[in-house]
């Protein structure tokens, strides 16, 4: 049975319409031991996912912006104590969200600045206004940020904006899923003094042999479309709104989830990762950073369904920690899933996922295109489908 049970669990959500198509490999001390691809990237044009199809990776993109300020950390750029308006001074003098309404908010002054510990694990108390659950996401979709950001900005424009926005709570008392990560690529730019793309081609891409992964889709015939359910079928529909950005040049370079990338580059991604820092005599971080940022630091070894707010306090995150820029499993039985105490990975909007987990010595990659990740509990279906195929 093994592995194959996984091709044949996800031909069914393409056979039925849920999924266009995906691709996934899974690897094992170093050794491609599954790889396959099904279905279409572009439904209406009838091209088939093939092993070299950009996917847009959205939060992806986040693992990689990590490593980036961990490898100005290693170079003494900057403590991850010190706060970040050392760097960006616009978050000086913050305010934290203590009440009313998004029009009339009750603002009280933060006692605690934002430090790039902060940023790095979420907790801030910054956010994203697609969360739609509190006044803040409100305030943010007020202010053009949803699933997308104000027409002219650029990340410096961005964060300035977001500075001027209250938090949610005082950084370092709760997670909270959001633009932490955007703010940490600016860090990078401005600690670096290289843009993010060139950063990230330059020190990470680059060395990684990572070519087809960038802020731009550059071959468009390659790019996998872009899908949402449809609310009355559930089967995929085209989403050209959102679909055609990655084909322009942008403007805005996110750090949070800006990345287009094919299923073998960030293999190598993760695979430099499951390498404590290296791959293929290529180092990008020590050791020992690589294992810090895989290690759980929200305070009292918390999980996210106790230390985050009330939209990630639910059952799919019992269990599960924050590091650095990733999720870190922290037992198994809590989170009622198959897997290895350490292991440690992140998704995209669009349904992607990857984790690798040091203990099998085992790393997962699974692309597809459908908006919002929710839709489907497909990452817990491929870690059961994936662990019972171990031996």
């Amino acid at each position: 049975m093994g592995f194959e049970r996984i091709d044949r669990h996800f031909a069914q959500y393409v056979d039925d319409g849920r999924l266009p198509g995906w691709s996934v490999l899974v690897s094992r001390g170093g050794e491609v031991v599954h790889a396959s691809t099904y279905g279409l990237r572009d439904v209406e044009a009838g091209a088939p996912v093939e092993d070299d199809t950009l996917f847009r990776i959205y939060s992806m993109t986040k693992p990689v912006t990590a490593v980036a300020a961990l490898m100005l950390y290693e170079e003494g750029a900057f403590e991850l104590t010190d706060a970040i308006s050392t760097y960006l001074p616009a978050f000086r003098d913050m305010q934290v969200l203590a009440g009313g309404t998004a029009a009339r908010p009750k603002l009280v002054p933060a006692t605690e600045p934002i430090r790039i510990w902060h940023l790095l694990t979420h907790t801030a108390g910054l956010t994203y206004g697609f969360h739609h659950v509190d006044v803040l996401d409100e305030i943010y979709r007020n202010a053009g940020f949803e699933w997308g950001t104000p027409a002219g900005l650029d990340l410096a424009g961005c964060v300035d904006a977001w500075a001027a926005l209250p938090l949610a709570f005082e950084p370092g008392t709760e997670w909270n899923y959001s633009v932490a990560t955007d703010v940490l690529g600016r860090l990078v730019e401005v600690v670096s003094k290289q843009s993010l793309d060139a950063f990230f081609a330059e020190r990470i891409f680059g060395p990684l042999g990572m070519t087809d992964t960038g802020f731009q889709a550059l071959d468009a015939g390659r790019l996998a479309a872009l899908y949402t359910p449809d609310g009355r079928t559930g089967k995929a529909v085209r989403s050209d709104r959102m679909g055609r950005a990655i084909l322009a040049e942008p403007r805005y370079l996110s750090g949070g989830g800006g990345l287009v990338s094919t299923r073998s580059d960030y293999h190598r991604f993760a695979r430099m990762l499951l390498g404590r820092g290296s791959l293929d005599g290529v180092r990008l971080l020590g050791d020992r950073t690589v294992r810090f940022m895989a290690s759980n630091h929200l305070p009292g070894g918390a999980d996210l369904a106790a230390f985050g707010r009330p939209l990630f306090a639910e059952t799919s995150f019992a269990g599960v920690g924050f590091g650095l820029g990733v999720s870190v499993l922290l037992d198994p039985i809590t989170t009622r899933t198959l897997g290895s105490a350490g292991e440690f990975g992140w998704g995209g909007a669009a349904s992607t996922a990857f984790w690798v987990d040091p203990a099998e010595e085992l790393v997962v990659v699974f692309l597809t295109q459908l908006l919002p990740s929710s839709t489907y509990p497909i990452r817990s279906q491929l870690r059961q489908l994936v662990y019972s195929a171990l031996e």
